[in-house]
């Protein structure tokens, strides 16, 4: 039995939560979930956006799966997934897209992963503001060690799935300090498992290459900043955010999470769709070694994808939250 720290989130995220956890009930997946909670809801029941209780139940059990957090507008409030990522050193965010039967899109035979470096880049929190002159500086601290980390982990993915390339997005032409430290981490790791090839891709003409023939791409690894774009650039190609998975990945914890917002504009209304907190979970599952089960539920999350009517309205269907996951429930079985 694996005990697992739940975090509901706020808006979509209870409803979406209780989907997941209603069809791995159904499934019989041998988890123990331990509920914590954070963002607006924590703060406005108890003025906390990260509770210590939460902190003590990640930092007992190591893995946790997450709903969509709102972290308040303005006030000096730092993002509660970055503030997570930095603490506990989730330097891997883990993005699949892959295009699915019964998901509309303009594309086919997409199956790409994306490593994006979780910790470290523009998102450090390294800015300084000068009132005088009027100037805003946001530093990209990469460090030789997180580099070697991000690409070192993109090729042993590859490896142990089977994957064929690593694609390294950069833009070393022009941020040549910060983008070499990359491009010389990841081309060490090439050596390190020659059966990948290896190619590395200027970002902007990385844009312009997945949007034109995003067949082409196997593991993808980059920086925070690009990650953070190109992530959700995937996304789109496959169905968008609502039908994604996403991990936040370190040595010693991992936290699966819907990458999409809380949605508060539909919250409490059985709109939301859960496939992309419930793609998480089966994330989490094969990180857990918890392979049948995965494979189980999502043979039965894609038959249900394939039956338009039981989706819900994002999906072209009409179907509610908890009439979407009745019917992956349903197909458990078949």
């Amino acid at each position: 039995m694996h005990l697992i720290t739940l975090i509901p989130g706020d808006g979509i995220g209870p409803e979406i939560t209780k989907a997941v956890t209603d069809i791995f009930a159904a499934a019989q997946v041998p988890v123990q979930w331990e509920e914590q909670n954070a963002g607006q809801t924590t703060f406005d029941q108890s003025g906390e956006l990260i509770p210590q209780a939460l902190l003590s139940s990640l930092e007992k059990n190591r893995v946790a799966l997450k709903g969509p957090i709102t972290t308040p507008v303005g006030k000096g409030f730092r993002s509660i997934n970055v503030t997570l990522r930095q603490k506990y050193d989730l330097y891997q965010n883990v993005r699949p897209s892959k295009t699915t039967e019964g998901i509309k899109t303009r594309y086919e035979g997409i199956d790409l992963v994306l490593f994006r470096e979780n910790t470290e880049g523009l998102y450090s929190g390294l800015e300084v503001w000068d009132e005088r002159l009027g100037i805003a500086d946001s530093i990209a601290r990469i460090t030789v060690a997180g580099s070697r980390k991000i690409c070192r982990a993109a090729f042993a993915y590859a490896a142990k799935h089977g994957r064929k390339k690593v694609t390294l997005a950069h833009k070393a032409n022009i941020i040549k300090m910060a983008g070499t430290v990359m491009l010389n981490a990841c081309k060490e790791a090439a050596t390190e498992f020659p059966q990948i090839v290896f190619e590395d891709k200027i970002i902007d003409n990385m844009c312009m290459q997945l949007v034109n023939k995003p067949e082409q791409f196997d593991v993808i690894v980059t920086t925070n900043l690009f990650g953070d774009l190109l992530s959700d650039l995937c996304a789109g190609l496959v169905g968008g955010l609502g039908v994604v998975a996403g991990a936040n990945i370190g040595d010693n914890m991992a936290i699966f999470e819907a990458v999409h917002g809380s949605a508060p504009d539909i919250a409490g209304q059985g709109k939301a769709n859960p496939t992309a907190l419930l793609r998480s979970a089966l994330m989490m599952l094969h990180h857990l070694g918890e392979h049948q089960y995965a494979d189980t539920i999502e043979k039965a999350l894609e038959a249900t994808l394939k039956d338009q009517e039981k989706c819900t309205g994002d999906l072209g269907g009409k179907a509610s939250t908890s009439e979407f996951a009745q019917a992956i429930i349903s197909n458990l079985n078949k």
